[in-house]
C-alpha cells in the first residue's frame, strides 16, 4: 500500500514580499487581475476632465480678478509712497519738481537745487507702475500742486476695470 503524496508548500525566496500581486476575491483565494481590464477608460479620463474644466471655469475668473484687483492696490502704495517723497523734496526745496524735472527729482539732484537732501525713494530708479508702464507726473496738475497718474493695463489714458487708470488724489 502507497501512501499519498502530499505536496509540500512552496518556500518563498528571501527578499521577496509574502504575497505575490493580484487581487483577492471574495473566496479568499487569488488570482492575477486581468491585463485587458487595468488602467482607466476613455469615458473616465473625459468625467475627470470635464470636471477639472468646471473647475477652472468657475475659480479661474476669481483667481484673474484678486490678481488685477492686487495690481491696482499696489499702484495706489506707490502713489503714497511718491506722494510722501513730493512732500519731503517740498520741504527742502519749497517747491514741487517740474513736470521736465518728473519724479526723477526725487532720485537724482535736479540741476538748479540749492537745499535738495536726497534721494526720496529707496532702490535704484524710480518704480513703473505693476503694468510695467513709466508714472505721468504733472506739475502743477489740474486745481492740485501735481498729479501722478498710473494707465493702467492698457497704457492709454481712461479705460475701465484693470485698464482704468489710478490716479494720485482718489483714494
Amino acid at each position: 500500500m502507497e501512501h499519498p503524496t502530499v505536496p509540500l508548500p512552496r518556500l518563498r525566496p528571501a527578499g521577496k514580499l509574502l504575497a505575490e500581486p493580484g487581487i483577492v476575491d471574495l473566496a479568499g483565494r487569488r488570482r492575477r487581475p486581468d491585463p485587458r481590464r487595468s488602467g482607466f477608460t476613455l469615458v473616465e479620463m473625459l468625467v475627470v476632465l470635464v470636471i477639472i474644466g468646471l473647475l477652472v471655469g468657475l475659480v479661474g475668473p476669481r483667481v484673474f480678478n484678486q490678481l488685477s484687483d492686487a495690481k491696482t492696490k499696489t499702484a495706489r502704495i506707490q502713489l503714497e509712497s511718491f506722494t510722501n517723497a513730493l512732500d519731503l523734496f517740498f520741504l527742502d526745496m519749497g517747491r514741487y519738481p517740474t513736470t521736465a524735472e518728473g519724479l526723477n527729482a526725487l532720485m537724482a539732484r535736479p540741476s538748479n537745487a540749492g537745499t535738495w537732501n536726497g534721494p526720496y525713494l529707496r532702490g535704484n530708479g524710480v518704480p513703473k507702475d505693476p503694468w510695467n508702464n513709466a508714472y505721468v507726473y504733472r506739475s502743477p496738475g489740474q486745481g492740485r500742486p501735481y498729479e501722478i497718474v498710473s494707465l493702467g493695463s492698457d497704457g492709454r489714458e481712461g479705460g475701465s476695470d484693470s485698464a482704468a487708470d489710478v490716479l494720485s488724489w482718489q483714494r
